[in-house]
């Protein structure tokens, strides 16, 4: 499993609290930092997925793969207006916004965390299941839940915003699909800014896949090179007592 440093881990709050000082401002800034403050120490240690196979599911991983789709959001902002599309409607502030909240239903309620560690040493192993949801708060959708935490702190958001931030999950929420899938140009999404949020999402998500399974990899190489090499020198140890005692 990926482990960050303690270090690590502050380092990115750092970044993560540095990104929202330097775009927003006003009454919408305070009350997004009365909001960090409040769920600063389980927003630090939250993963970002419970499987291990997933993405991210170690302690920071929440942030860490905040960091990455605000990176990425802004790279594919840029390819896409460069490839001619309509990028126009909405701005970079609207698109930050989206990005940082897309998945902050991740974090829990007020009081109780979405995520908690799985006390089954079977399931850990073998479904690569480290955490497991927790039954204590009410039940709701991710996004829901993130809409719900922003309007009780009362942080108000544009419509692009409630648009990206809802949709970032793209088809694999069912709820979407009346966004996504319509055959009435009337219906259809008037922005593109879910699209982009959807496709860094996915991005980010992939990488972070990615980087578990090499490590995972050089984790295997790593064991049989020792095995291969204590078999060796078991072999070569063989050898030298034949060679001193004979057969």
């Amino acid at each position: 499993m990926k482990e960050l440093t303690p270090n690590q881990i502050q380092e990115n709050w750092s970044k993560l609290r540095g990104i929202i000082t330097d775009t927003f401002s006003g009454e919408r800034l305070e009350k997004l930092n009365e909001m960090y403050d409040y769920f600063e120490e389980r927003m630090c240690l939250a993963p970002a997925s419970g499987r291990e196979h997933y993405h991210n599911a170690h302690p920071g991983g929440y942030v860490e793969h905040v960091l990455h789709i605000t990176d990425l959001v802004i790279q594919i902002w840029d390819m896409w207006g460069k490839n001619g599309a309509s990028i126009d409607d909405f701005d970079k502030e609207e698109l930050i916004f989206a990005a940082l909240h897309h998945d902050l239903g991740k974090v829990g309620d007020l009081t109780e965390d979405y995520y908690i560690h799985n006390d089954s040493d079977w399931h850990r192993k073998n479904q690569g299941l480290i955490y497991k949801h927790n039954g204590k708060p009410h039940y709701m959708t991710v996004t829901d839940r993130g809409l719900f935490l922003l309007q009780h702190f009362g942080i108000k958001m544009t419509e692009n915003e409630y648009l990206g931030l809802k949709l970032t999950d793209g088809m694999y929420e069912e709820a979407n699909k009346n966004y996504y899938v319509s055959y009435s140009p009337d219906r259809q999404l008037k922005t593109n800014i879910a699209y982009i949020l959807h496709q860094a999402d996915m991005m980010a998500s992939h990488i972070e896949y990615d980087q578990w399974k090499r490590g995972e990899h050089n984790i295997k190489v790593e064991k049989e090179e020792e095995i291969q090499k204590k078999s060796e020198q078991s072999k070569a140890a063989n050898q030298a007592f034949k060679d001193l005692f004979g057969e």
